[in-house]
This record gives C-alpha cells, sequence and structure tokens, in this order.
C-alpha cells in the first residue's frame, strides 16, 4: 500500500480553523488546494481525537532498537561465518531476546545476505606479493596476448577448514574479501589429480597424473599435450606457454625440457 502524503501540522491547523469558520468540506479544498477526501480525513480525526497532531503508529514495532542493529552489524562484519542463531545469543547475553528469523531479516534490511563462501587458493605473504606484482605488470596488455596464452596446472583440491561451514554474512560485491571466502589446498583428500589447461578460445587437452609428479612425468604430459592443445585451439605461431613456479615446473630438467621445444 503506498503511503498517503503527511501534510504539516500549520495546513492541518488552517483546516481546522476555517471549518470552525462554517466553511464547507469543498471550500476548504479549494482554498487550500488540497484534496476534499483529504479535508474530511482531518476534520474527522479532530472530532474523534481532539487534536490535529501526528499520532504514533499501530504497526508493529520494530524487536531489535538501532544500537542493537549497530551492536550486530560490528559482529557480524568482524565474523562473517558466525550462524544467526550465534547472533541470537550474542544478543541473548546483553539482555536483548530475539528470533533467529529476526537476526536474519534484520542482517539482509542492512545489505548484509547469507552466502555460500567462494573458494579461493590458500596463499602465503609471499605468494600474494607475487601474484600482485604479475598482475600490476600485466594489466596493460592488449586482448590480442591473452588470446594467445595457454594456462597451464594440475589441481587435487579439499577443503581447508570447517567443513559444515555452508554461508557467510557478507555484502554485494563483497564475495572475494579474505573474510568472505573458504580456502582450499593442493594436497590430500583427493582421489585424483588431474593435469589440465585453456585458452581464451576454451578449454585444451585434460590428463589424469598417475602416482606423484616428478619433473620427467611433467615432461612426459606437457610432450602428449601441449602442442596438440594448441592445434586444437588455434593459437597460431606466436603463443605462451604459462606455468606456475612449482618445483617440477622449474627444475634444471624441465627448463632444458623446455628449451630443447622451443
Amino acid at each position: 500500500m503506498v503511503k498517503s502524503r503527511e501534510w504539516s501540522r500549520k495546513t492541518r491547523e488552517e483546516v481546522i480553523t476555517l471549518h470552525r469558520k462554517g466553511n464547507g468540506y469543498k471550500k476548504i479544498a479549494k482554498m487550500l488546494n488540497i484534496p476534499r477526501e483529504t479535508i474530511g480525513s482531518i476534520i474527522h480525526k479532530f472530532k474523534a481525537k481532539g487534536t490535529v497532531e501526528t499520532l504514533p503508529a499501530r504497526g508493529r514495532q520494530k524487536m531489535l532498537t538501532s544500537t542493537a542493529v549497530r551492536y550486530l552489524k560490528r559482529r557480524v562484519e568482524k565474523s562473517p561465518r558466525v550462524t544467526a542463531e550465534e547472533r541470537r545469543k550474542d544478543l541473548s547475553d546483553v539482555g536483548t531476546e530475539v528470533s533467529a528469523q529476526t537476526i536474519r531479516r534484520t542482517l539482509r534490511n542492512e545489505g548484509l545476505h547469507a552466502r555460500t563462501p567462494r573458494r579461493t587458493p590458500l596463499l602465503s605473504p609471499k605468494n600474494k606479493k607475487s601474484r600482485l606484482q604479475y598482475a600490476k605488470s600485466h594489466v596493460g596488455k592488449p586482448q590480442k596476448f591473452w588470446d594467445s596464452v595457454l594456462w597451464t596446472d594440475e589441481t587435487k583440491l579439499e577443503l581447508f577448514g570447517p567443513m559444515d561451514q555452508r554461508y557467510v554474512w557478507r555484502r554485494k560485491n563483497k564475495a572475494y574479501e579474505e573474510k568472505n571466502t573458504l580456502p582450499t589446498v593442493k594436497h590430500g583428500g583427493g582421489p585424483i589429480m588431474l593435469w589440465g589447461c585453456f585458452a581464451s578460445a576454451g578449454t585444451g587437452k585434460l590428463q589424469r597424473v598417475q602416482g606423484t609428479m616428478n619433473s620427467l612425468q611433467y615432461q612426459e604430459i606437457l610432450d602428449d599435450n601441449v602442442m596438440q592443445s594448441v592445434t586444437n585451439l588455434r593459437l597460431g605461431r606466436r603463443w605462451t606457454f604459462q606455468q606456475d613456479n612449482d618445483p617440477k615446473h622449474t627444475s634444471k630438467s624441465t627448463r632444458a625440457w623446455l628449451q630443447i621445444k622451443g
């Protein structure tokens, strides 16, 4: 329902003054340029309540005070993984009794929504610094350059941290803030390890890694898959082979193999 316009106290007093002088609803409406129905409403309220003041709303009152809402927001922004039920207990400890559903509704109204955390690699400060430097040095590269890059890597993922963690409370466009992500690591747990590659044109070949990969096995995988993927993805003659700094990738024998293959 659309809320009706709230006329000023001065205007409402003028309506009552004109009415007491014997003016009819239609005449008052024309004099003050106010709808006739509004004139009737103001006069009816004055006769029933004896005032033109704005009376307290009869609607449902807020369960949480503004102070409690600020407290709740601070706690959630600091620890986004805590559930609404745990936040309900926090408020109960400081004397405010509300339901978990009220907590959820309040947080949504404040722009904080329960979302599944994005999974991101668990990175050391050194890794983060290296990745940032790489991004800065390549940010100005044209699209043509990126279209000619073949990205390669191996992966075997498992969750790192609480397995029962399902949601985080976060704002829109804050998915990749570190506190809102779920770190993953590339060891243990997974049933298989895979080597794969892709370019802007699509995905290349995918190969299962048998046992623990060493430099020799890595070179064999590259020999079997890279050039065929380059052909399938139509990267042309001038393309860039991209890998990370895994010891298998940067070993003396692998560097020599890459040199021989040009």
